[in-house]
């Protein structure tokens, strides 16, 4: 049925019979282009013969799924949130049998708008004056989707909702633990800090649909710098809204800084974005929840990164990309002063 060749992940014909079969307008031949971004899900633009755009979602290639819950999740809670006037893609339809393209996919509207990834894009899309909105724009959503009443709007099955933080940092200790080596000397400086985290973990404030990985470049900006549309979700459960925010301070670097968490360009990096005060300002404008609290999951985002980037570095040393290990040669010294950021952070709540 269709013409053109597609990205690995994409059986064409299949694909193409599904999407006239199940998405109302949908016309072929299609065009299928990876976009790129994601943490590990794939996303492809879907082009069809009348001009209209989809945005389609499956597993990674050679990741053999159990079931299609993965994919299930996603859209479930898309099609959910955005009933909540949540800025999500419309979620167009989901197909679980593995017959049609290997692995379950959705399908979702294709959102054109802005995504900043690094401060070239930035610089290409934004005038400098028009930068300093884009970061309140960004909390004030992120307020938004924590006020949702997930019993509501259908998600309250999606996860357990408390102690999100206690099984967080036993989750990533464990994880830490599996993966440290002898020579990793910051080791007992992750230890000390997962102690001090399991013993003030604040009370958490209600329940909330917790991103999970909510920044700049998992968002789709209009040209106001207003979100559009927030992506991926396939780390999205329920728990503590102020995780979400600690997570985005981590990740909100400024042009001053002599550090940059995400170990490569950050688009705020550029000049005329707010500060993290600020940001944090905008959000407890639109949220009452008390944020006294906050450096505790400031800290706890940090030590969570470095718990990450370990693995990814013991990933490497033991074969990865056939064992070349210079582009990871920095994580060691990174990882370490994550680990100082973050405990410092801890101090900072307890000064």
């Amino acid at each position: 049925m269709a013409e053109n060749s597609a990205p690995i992940g994409i059986d064409v014909d299949r694909v193409s019979t599904w999407l006239v079969e199940n998405i109302e307008g949908a016309q072929a031949p299609f065009d299928f282009d990876l976009v790129a971004g994601g943490r590990s899900n794939l996303s492809y633009k879907v082009t069809g013969a009348n001009g209209a755009t989809y945005a389609l979602r499956r597993p990674p290639t050679g990741h053999v799924l159990p079931t299609a819950h993965d994919m299930v999740r996603e859209h479930t809670v898309i099609r959910a949130l955005g009933t909540a006037g949540v800025p999500v893609p419309t979620a167009r339809g989901l197909c679980t049998d593995v017959e049609v393209n290997g692995a379950p996919f959705y399908v979702m509207d294709f959102v054109t708008g802005h995504i900043l990834r690094n401060e070239k894009v930035v610089e290409q899309s934004f005038p400098l004056e028009n930068r300093a909105a884009i970061g309140p724009n960004l909390a004030k959503t992120l307020a938004a989707l924590h006020d949702v009443n997930v019993d509501e709007v259908g998600l309250g099955n999606l996860a357990k909702k408390e102690a999100y933080i206690e099984r967080q940092v036993r989750r990533w200790r464990g994880q830490f633990e599996q993966m440290v080596g002898p020579d990793d000397a910051y080791a007992s400086r992750y230890d000390d800090i997962a102690r001090k985290l399991e013993a003030t973990i604040p009370h958490q404030q209600g329940v909330a649909i917790v991103h999970g990985d909510y920044r700049l470049d998992n968002t789709i900006l209009d040209d106001d710098g207003n979100v559009i549309a927030i992506l991926d979700w396939e780390l999205c459960t329920l728990g503590d809204p102020l995780a979400d925010l600690g997570l985005l301070t981590v990740y909100w670097s400024e042009p001053t800084d002599d550090f940059n968490a995400l170990l490569g360009q950050s688009p705020t990096m550029a000049p005329g974005f707010c500060t993290r005060e600020e940001l944090q300002a905008a959000y407890a404008a639109h949220s009452s929840l008390d944020l006294t609290t906050l450096p505790y999951y400031v800290a706890f985002s940090y030590w969570r990164l470095g718990c990450i980037l370990q693995g990814v570095y013991r990933r490497y040393q033991e074969g990865a990309a056939a064992g070349d290990t210079s582009s990871v040669a920095g994580y060691p010294a990174h990882i370490a002063q994550l680990a100082e950021i973050a405990a410092t952070a801890l101090e900072e709540l307890h000064a």
